[in-house]
């Protein structure tokens, strides 16, 4: 799906018309919120965001996991698997799981620790601990009531902030402000832009952290010597277009796709086609990419096609660490 462009507008007919449905989703949503899910047998750390995609969730899943194993913990990844065809409980394996099977973002998640794929999330992380994790991560699920969460961080975009603040259908929140915040415990601020700060202002009693999603040095490094053909289907692929030319790289033509698109042979043709008539190179995302490998379809595409990874770069990594850390210590 695409998120609809007077999301981001502050004055907008059509979000004035979807007004009595976003207030009947928020309550819903806002209900959700205050139910008690069940507690785990390890603590649970919750990356989610308050707007529908876009927002650098699994970047930062992927960084926690990181450090908590470098810290001596065995993490293990949790996600609702969207896009994949297996309900689970099931442990991601990369060499015989495709992005059809699970999902784009678990296969991204188990290239950094086991990853659990689960509709239903406390059946999740029951799996998790059973295969040994002492703590686990959430990718995304924080809205949903059915773990309880230890430590909850909200990551949102500098740049694109939430919109018009308004609730999903008639903006981009996934319920309303106020009984997010009053569940979440950290917002983290993801790159530069100002579209974030009334959000800060109002995250009293969070804990507010900032950093920036920072790409591959030796990948941006090899594409600036290339002009290319730019695509992805993210939920904001200007903010992949916008990361390239800050790395010098030469876009040319961009494509953007919907978040979590299925490429059709037409689609994957049509780009190997363009690159090859303007002498450009193919450059994706990471989730772009392992969505098209293992697709007969796709496989062309995916044999032409560079990634550029990123990762996230934290102003503030010992004080993160810290907070993070501390809620993992008994009684913290």
């Amino acid at each position: 799906m695409r998120d609809p462009s007077f999301w981001w507008r502050e004055d907008s007919r059509a979000a004035a018309l979807l007004s009595p449905l976003a207030a009947l989703y928020g309550a819903i949503a806002a209900s959700r919120l205050t139910q008690k899910g069940v507690r785990a047998a390890v603590p649970v750390i919750c990356i989610g965001n308050p707007t529908v995609g876009g927002a650098g969730k699994t970047p930062v899943a992927i960084a926690v996991a990181r450090m908590l194993d470098a810290e001596g913990y065995k993490p293990f990844l949790l996600s609702r698997g969207y896009g994949g065809r297996h309900k689970g409980p099931l442990i991601v394996d990369t060499a015989r799981h495709a992005a059809r099977d699970v999902g784009d973002e678990p296969l991204l998640l188990a290239r950094t620790a086991p990853t659990v794929i689960a509709r239903r999330r406390e059946r999740g992380a029951v799996a998790a601990v059973e295969a040994g994790a002492n703590v686990i991560v959430m990718d995304d699920g924080f809205q949903n009531p059915s773990v309880k969460k230890d430590l909850s961080i909200l990551v949102i975009d500098a740049r694109r902030g939430i919109g018009n603040g308004r609730v999903v259908p008639a903006g981009p929140l996934r319920a309303p402000l106020a009984p997010q915040f009053a569940r979440a415990d950290a917002l983290l601020v993801i790159g530069d832009g100002h579209a974030a700060e009334g959000v800060v202002r109002m995250a009293k009693g969070l804990r507010v952290f900032r950093g920036r999603l920072a790409p591959d040095p030796g990948a941006a490094s090899t594409l600036k010597a290339q002009r290319v053909l730019a695509f992805a289907g993210i939920g904001d692929p200007e903010k992949f277009f916008a990361t390239l030319r800050q790395s010098g790289v030469a876009v040319e033509e961009q494509r953007s796709f919907p978040d979590h698109h299925r490429y059709a042979r037409d689609e994957a043709d049509d780009l190997v086609a363009a690159a090859e008539r303007h002498g450009l190179a193919l450059v994706t995302t990471e989730k772009d990419i392992v969505r098209l490998a293992g697709d007969p379809a796709t496989a062309q595409l995916a044999a032409r096609a560079t990634a550029l990874p990123v990762t996230l770069a934290l102003d503030d990594a010992a004080g993160f660490r810290t907070f993070v850390l501390g809620r993992l210590t008994p009684g913290a």
